[in-house]
């Protein structure tokens, strides 16, 4: 069986927010789903168990997803998904609130939002399942949730490689005499093998999160 058949399966783009050791910290995810259908509503959701938002989930005993909508930009995607928050105020220039219980919600152009609490932990090798109850939220939902296939096709994005759902992008040879240039944002690797990243025009911008030419460093 190829593995990537498996990636035929509908997948959303979540954010999940946490309470960080210096102030809010978070991750996109593509794994949640409703769990029963009982008077308290609960929800599962697959995280990688080696992430920083992993680490503040078994320790806080409690998260929030905010659901990303087509609208939601490449840069609040790359800021939460492609950096670890060990070291880096993921939050520090995306529009988001903090709750009451001292985890933030994403308000970036997001369809809703919701407070769990964590009941169980499963170790699944690099990933763990979370079942939580969900506690609090949005009365209503507005705009069209972000799939992973909308983002893909749409927004060139693209899953880190520690992702379940991430997908060997085939790479051509680069020039022998340029280096790749990657985007200071959201981690993108420009390496187009038919033109040199200063050939391109001055209004160009990375495709996953919309910055300009002048966020790219050459990774040499």
């Amino acid at each position: 069986m190829n593995p990537q058949v498996l990636n035929t399966f509908s997948y959303g783009m979540y954010a999940i927010g946490v309470m960080g050791e210096h102030g809010p910290s978070g991750c996109i995810i593509n794994s949640v789903t409703r769990v029963g259908h009982g008077s308290v509503p609960r929800v599962a959701i697959s995280i990688n168990s080696d992430s920083y938002t992993c680490e503040r989930i078994r320790k806080t005993g409690i998260f929030t997803i905010s659901v990303l909508s087509q609208e939601t930009s490449g840069a609040a995607i790359g800021a939460l998904g492609l950096v670890s928050g060990r070291h880096t105020d993921k939050f520090a220039h995306l529009r988001h609130r903090v709750l009451s219980e001292g985890v933030p919600v994403l308000k970036e152009n997001t369809c809703c939002w919701f407070l769990c609490e964590t009941e169980s932990f499963t170790d699944a090798e690099d990933q763990t399942i979370v079942i939580a109850k969900v506690t609090g939220g949005s009365d209503k939902s507005v705009g069209t949730p972000l799939t992973f296939k909308y983002y893909v096709e749409n927004m060139g994005g693209f899953a880190p490689d520690d992702s379940p759902i991430h997908i060997e992008r085939a790479h051509a040879e680069i020039h022998k005499d340029s280096d790749p240039f990657i985007c200071s944002v959201c981690g993108y690797v420009y390496d187009d093998p038919d033109f040199y990243f200063e050939e391109l025009p001055d209004d160009w911008q990375c495709p996953v999160c919309k910055m300009s030419k002048k966020a790219f460093l050459r990774n040499s």
